[in-house]
């Protein structure tokens, strides 16, 4: 078998660059997720009741397999 006289020069390689992203761009969203993830755990977890906003049951049977899912009592 024939061997070639070329040897293969090792090129660097560099990490590629990470964008960096400014704390004032992450408060402002992380502020909404976290108001929009406490409406949703009171309208799932205490959505019926004492602490019922609406009259009825309609938002308990809307919600009402998370509830379960979840691991809140419901009934």
């Amino acid at each position: 078998m024939a061997q070639s006289a070329i040897t293969p020069v090792a090129v660097p390689v560099s990490p590629p660059a990470v964008a960096k992203l400014p704390i004032r761009a992450i408060v402002p969203w992380a502020a909404f997720f976290g108001l929009l993830m406490l409406v949703l755990l009171y309208f799932v977890g205490a959505e019926q009741g004492a602490f019922s906003v609406f009259s009825g049951e309609s938002v308990h049977e809307w919600v009402h397999d998370g509830r379960h899912l979840l691991g809140f009592p419901c009934h």
